[in-house]
């Protein structure tokens, strides 16, 4: 059928209007008229912890020149929503948390929680039963008790029930919970052993996929709100402390027929459901088994990771990153741990502890991410309480014998983000044109532009923020990480 000479009119007409400008559905763009940069930094040889160093004002620069080093930004182009970026509230962070003083235990809580005087994280992790980083190893029920009638919280409730409340409280009110078992009960076990691996025996299943609704509702009921769970920590680890072995298509089975139609069953359904939580290197496989399986797929929110997989002497693998974020968009991926390990009191100085939280989390932002989780909040001079003696670095310590509190430039770096990016920011385009130069850009729910810029060289950096046609000239410190709040 031949279209009519006024339906072709008519769209030509739409086609002309919308060319020149005159759509209504047209998006508004981002401007920065009107606007200044307010910086703040983070550097080595310096003073400047988080400190605001400058203001800054935009002037005309259409085109940089190639020998001009740019951070480019374009907050029109906007990609992952941001969850949040917090820390772990462990067994061990909270004994030693309990034998500072009274004021110094406000100050770190107002230093990790507080959204005006500290650096505001809005996500706290917790383990279900014993992890490494408990003092002993221990289980919520009795042995044998497979309908878990013995089930108690009992040991939960002299340390990291009220820490755990005391972060809530210094948060606001509200801090988003997740929750991981490092290993079941021993006797649910292929090796009879809390420790040591073993696997989950398939007689135990739908007991084990009680348990954590048990463990969730508890927790519920002694006032600290659950936003979500993964599986299993590190399935893939044969650990000296509590692990337990999934391969990807154990795990795909036990969410498809116990733990997520058990979830669902319960009430919890809405709960933040989260599988793999190991290293970036198997992410993909483990995500395609899983996620490629409809059934088990529809309970699963995100993929879960952590940085460990650099034990092999290979780099951050964010590569593995980025094709699961591509692979499957409309799922989230968070991380969910990462230290540094071998604790060494004479290291604790050591700048490379920060730098190395700001290039993994700038590259997992940039990757897809959706939420960034260190592992322990505090830990005591000597990298523990451990069971095992796996002491690591926490970007604050504890010294028990002075009662004083030891900021590391891990808990700077990190801040430098998670002061001034809230949840609910989109990530938005940026790039910059010189390697040395990492950097990553966020538009918060209020409108303000949130740029991070990190130099881990020698080097001082002379470069423009360039933003639609505008740039604001600065530099970058030698071995710094500063964030640009354009409003």
């Amino acid at each position: 059928m031949k279209k009519s000479k006024l339906f072709l009119y008519a769209t030509a007409c739409g086609l002309i209007a919308m060319q020149s400008g005159f759509s209504q559905t047209k998006p508004t763009k981002y401007t920065v008229a009107n606007k200044g940069v307010k910086v703040f930094t983070t550097a080595k040889n310096t003073d400047l912890k988080i400190s605001a160093t400058e203001s800054l004002s935009f002037t005309d620069k259409p085109q940089p020149a190639e020998t001009e080093v740019s951070v480019f930004v374009d907050p029109d182009k906007k990609f992952q929503t941001l969850v949040g970026i917090g820390g772990a509230l462990t067994d061990a962070s909270a004994e030693t948390f309990y034998k500072l003083p009274k004021d110094k235990q406000k100050e770190l809580m107002t230093a990790y929680f507080d959204k005006t005087n500290g650096i505001g994280y809005t996500m706290g992790r917790t383990h279900i039963q014993s992890s490494d980083f408990s003092s002993d190893s221990y289980s919520y029920i009795a042995d044998g008790d497979a309908d878990l009638k013995t089930f108690s919280v009992a040991h939960d409730e002299k340390y990291r029930i009220p820490f755990i409340k005391e972060a809530i409280a210094a948060a606001g009110g509200k801090l988003n919970v997740f929750v991981t078992p490092w290993s079941p009960p021993a006797f649910m076990k292929t090796n009879n052993n809390m420790l040591r691996g073993g696997k989950l025996k398939p007689e135990f299943a739908q007991n084990w996929a009680n348990f954590y609704v048990k463990f969730i509702n508890t927790y519920e009921k002694k006032g600290i709100p659950v936003w979500g769970l993964s599986v299993q920590n590190e399935p893939m680890a044969t650990q000296s402390w509590e692990s337990c072995i999934y391969t990807a298509d154990d795990e795909r089975v036990f969410i498809k027929k116990y733990l997520g139609p058990t979830l669902a069953k319960a009430g919890l359904g809405s709960k933040k459901l989260m599988a793999w939580d190991h290293n970036r290197d198997l992410m993909y496989q483990q995500a395609s088994t899983i996620l490629g399986d409809p059934d088990a797929a529809k309970y699963v929110w995100g993929i879960a990771y952590h940085w460990y997989e650099t034990w092999t002497g290979a780099g951050m693998n964010f590569e593995s990153e980025r094709r699961t974020h591509e692979a499957f968009p409309d799922k989230q991926l968070m991380f969910t741990e990462g230290c540094l390990e071998k604790f060494d009191y004479d290291k604790i100085k050591d700048w490379a502890l920060g730098e190395k939280y700001g290039y993994s989390m700038i590259n997992d932002f940039n990757a897809g991410t959706a939420g960034w989780t260190d592992w322990n909040i505090l830990l005591d001079e000597k990298g523990g309480p451990n069971h095992v003696g796996n002491f690591c670095f926490a970007p604050v310590h504890a010294d028990t014998r002075s009662g004083e509190l030891i900021y590391t430039n891990a808990f700077y770096y990190i801040g430098q983000i998670s002061k001034f990016v809230k949840p609910g920011a989109k990530r938005i385009a940026v790039a910059a044109s010189r390697d040395k130069l990492l950097s990553t850009a966020f538009q918060n729910p209020d409108g303000k532009v949130v740029v991070i810029v990190m130099n881990q060289s020698d080097d001082k950096i002379p470069y423009f923020l360039w933003i639609k046609g505008k740039a604001a000239k600065t530099e970058s410190l030698p071995h710094s990480m500063s964030t640009l709040i354009v409003e």
